[in-house]
């Protein structure tokens, strides 16, 4: 097996460069989001209870296309995919402060502009990160490099989105603030039609049976029967879903009315999302170089811990930002090694032609929480009051994040066979994501 073409074909960076730059382009732009939208919620609502169902209304499209689109990923392209997700993301994202300056935005069709731009997230992200490998081997890149590289330009741009994102909600509103993601998202469509073309990776697939609605159901039964079969990936999602519908309730409703009530305002929610993610890139980087040295199991549980419960704690503890940027630190290096180690899980142990299809079906497990964190936490804080939900929500994620440490099945983890299909390394370090923390 080789990690790069055959000698006879020129390596070409170019198209792994574009999924990069185009992956670095959406995620400013989706930190961006997260911090207009609930900004915007809580400006024109004035209820943390409504600005957590617009968080719940743009998760559930996503877990739903999430589990039916991993075979579609396939058959239509990746490529296409990649520039549809991010036309329709992009048009529903800027349709919502246009109408609310012509007057025509009303509560629920902002939940409905939500819910297109979360139906056709999914699909688009898949696209991209079941490149990488045929990318990095296209460009002659040891994969380990490029998924940690992956990751940590996510971070970075992530970073950057939510430092300018908090500015901007403070100096020009959350409505301009969305207009711009908007433009991010036509960025990024512009760079994946341009940088994958003629990349037989990002074509779409013509060896199988044409597509039927029997072939489809085949498709889709073969992904998830592949991800529930195997103990290690079935833990693996079901830990991230909890993780990640905690991580939106921080997100999208505890940190916003934190920063309302306590930090005063918008640009110290900025800073807070930027802290972590500045951490998070150094921890990527790190991991990516030196990583491979440590045990994978106690990296992850600590990793896990590190970027979960400290976080509610303080907050529930302290009025000031001080404290909160300080644990921000901690938590972004704990998360920082948490996708490198998963991808890496799922790059070894999933073949190249299921890649889509078990990519497609731990995301929508994944996710499978994620609308319910926004909406039962906005509920929680207007009965139980912010601080009571912090702490009770700390000691759940502390809970959950010891599951490495306790389960047989998480040893697996240290394990190394690569798939048959997939462009190994001469140096068996680790990569990307399947099932991702979104922290």
């Amino acid at each position: 097996m080789k990690n790069a073409p055959e000698p006879t074909e020129p390596l070409d960076k170019k198209p792994l460069f574009a999924v990069l730059t185009a992956n670095a382009v959406s995620i400013a732009g989706n930190a961006l989001t997260l911090i207009g939208v609930p900004w915007f919620a809580l400006e024109t609502t004035g209820s943390p209870g409504k600005a957590g169902f617009v968080a719940f209304c743009a998760a559930l499209p996503v877990v739903l296309s999430a589990i039916a689109g991993g075979p579609v990923v396939d058959r239509i392209g990746r490529r296409r995919v990649g520039i549809t997700s991010d036309v329709v993301c992009g048009a529903a994202l800027a349709a919502i402060p246009l109408l609310h300056h012509a007057g025509l935005l009303s509560y629920g069709l902002l939940c409905v502009l939500m819910g297109v731009s979360g139906l056709f997230h999914a699909p688009g992200e898949t696209a991209r990160y079941v490149m990488v490998p045929d990318l990095a081997a296209r460009a002659g890149t040891p994969l380990a490099r490029a998924t940690s590289l992956f990751d940590a330009v996510n971070r970075g741009a992530r970073m950057g989105g939510a430092a300018l994102g908090g500015v901007l909600v403070a100096v020009v509103g959350a409505d301009t603030v969305l207009l711009l993601d908007a433009v991010t998202f036509g960025t990024s469509a512009v760079l994946t039609a341009v940088g994958l073309r003629r990349v037989a990776a990002a074509a779409p697939r013509r060896d199988g049976p044409p597509l039927s609605a029997a072939r489809y159901r085949a498709d889709l039964r073969e992904g998830y029967a592949y991800l529930f079969g195997d103990r290690l990936m079935l833990g693996v999602m079901l830990l991230v879903m909890v993780t990640n519908g905690l991580a939106l309730s921080w997100s999208s409703v505890l940190l916003p009315l934190h920063a309302k009530e306590h930090l005063g305002g918008p640009a110290a929610q900025g800073a807070v999302v930027a802290v972590f993610a500045g951490s998070a890139l150094a921890a990527a980087l790190l991991y990516g170089a030196v990583g491979h040295r440590y045990p994978r199991r106690a990296v992850l549980t600590a990793g896990f811990v590190l970027a979960g419960a400290p976080m509610y704690l303080v907050a529930a503890a302290t009025s000031s930002v001080a404290p909160l940027l300080v644990t921000a630190v901690a938590g972004g290096l704990g998360a920082g090694v948490l996708n490198p180690i998963l991808a890496t899980v799922m790059y070894e142990r999933v073949p190249e032609e299921l890649r889509s299809r078990v990519a497609g079906a731990s995301t929508a497990g994944v996710l499978m929480a994620t609308p319910l964190g926004g909406l039962v936490t906005g509920l929680v804080v207007e009965r139980a009051g912010l601080t009571a939900t912090l702490l009770g929500t700390a000691g759940l994620y502390l809970l959950v994040t010891l599951a490495p440490a306790v389960f047989p099945a998480w040893r697996g983890i240290e394990k190394v066979s690569l798939s048959s299909s997939e462009p190994s390394t001469p140096d068996p370090a680790p990569a990307p994501e399947a099932p991702r923390s979104r922290r």
